[in-house]
């Protein structure tokens, strides 16, 4: 069935807009390596009630089309249209999309902007397609895209193991977040080949984590060495609330108690840096949106 003749998928002729949540970690160790060479990690993913917006128009010719790309980043490599080219690739669907993306979560950040931004065009397209994949299948895509894109396809705060693919979903406390951008984009791939990165650390379990036993980010010490403009957002806001970084990003975070908090402490942000509150969720928007049947 060629895209002349096969049926058109649900909002085929207009635009539909699906959240594309951001997310913190709230520790990240690495434990040993695979064979291959990938890193074994441990980590908790805590989901955002804030993040980018992905708007969609399905295209009956088959192209996808990125409508703003990124600075810098060529089309090619945009996670977002890789995405759509994956889920095309394994349904053999004949239908395309316009993709245009509302940017909220900075580039480079560690808050998982583009891996979210890829997870919400599969699980979007794959309803607007009606391509009909699993959750379980769209994560296998995902995760051949980025080893983050699965947490969000799934939609669950989560703790994560191997490669950051093998999620438990975690029931977390509500608790909201005062984030500090100070505008450093940092390369992800160098981080992992820097040789003074720990890739030992010791094994954690779940009950061990909720029970409060001392967790980092490994890559603090390496980001703090080589982007001093990071390592100052982390003692700026380490005066305030005890901060970490997320991810392998420029962005800090702290807790707060709630968001008026998280407000007063963004009013002594110095101007250079972006700032933002938002509230950990156990479910994703994106898994919400998805649940209740609109498009």
């Amino acid at each position: 069935m060629n895209a002349a003749t096969a049926a058109a998928p649900r909002s085929a002729h207009g635009w539909s807009e699906w959240p594309a949540p951001a997310k913190l970690n709230l520790f990240l160790h690495i434990v040993g390596r695979r064979a291959d060479g990938y890193h074994l990690l441990q980590s908790v993913f805590q989901l955002l009630d804030w993040g980018d917006t992905v708007r969609l128009r399905p295209r009956a010719d088959g192209v996808i089309h990125r409508l703003d790309p990124l600075p810098g980043i060529a089309v090619a490599d945009d996670l977002a249209v890789r995405a759509a080219h994956a889920l095309q690739a394994e349904t053999g669907s004949h239908w395309g999309a316009d993709i245009a993306i509302d940017k909220c979560i900075p580039l480079g950040g560690g808050l998982g902007g583009g891996s979210s931004d890829a997870a919400t065009v599969l699980v979007a397209l794959n309803r607007l397609w009606d391509t009909h994949l699993d959750e379980d299948r769209l994560a296998g895509i995902g995760v051949r895209l980025g080893a983050d894109v699965p947490v969000f396809v799934r939609g669950r705060s989560a703790w994560a193991e191997g490669i950051g693919e093998c999620l438990t979903p975690l029931d977390l406390p509500q608790r909201w977040y005062v984030l500090i951008d100070p505008g450093v984009r940092v390369p992800t791939a160098d981080l992992f080949r820097a040789a003074d990165l720990t890739r030992d650390a010791p094994h954690l379990t779940i009950p061990c984590f909720f029970s409060g036993a001392p967790t980092t980010n490994v890559f603090e010490p390496v980001v703090r060495g080589r982007f001093p403009e990071v390592a100052r957002a982390l003692d700026w806001l380490g005066e305030r609330a005890a901060a970490r970084m997320s991810g392998s990003g420029g962005c800090v975070f702290a807790e707060v108690a709630g968001a008026g908090a998280g407000h007063a402490i963004l009013a002594d942000c110095p101007r250079e840096w972006c700032g933002f509150v938002a509230r950990g969720v156990a479910r994703s928007a994106l898994l919400r949106r998805l649940c209740d049947g609109s498009e």
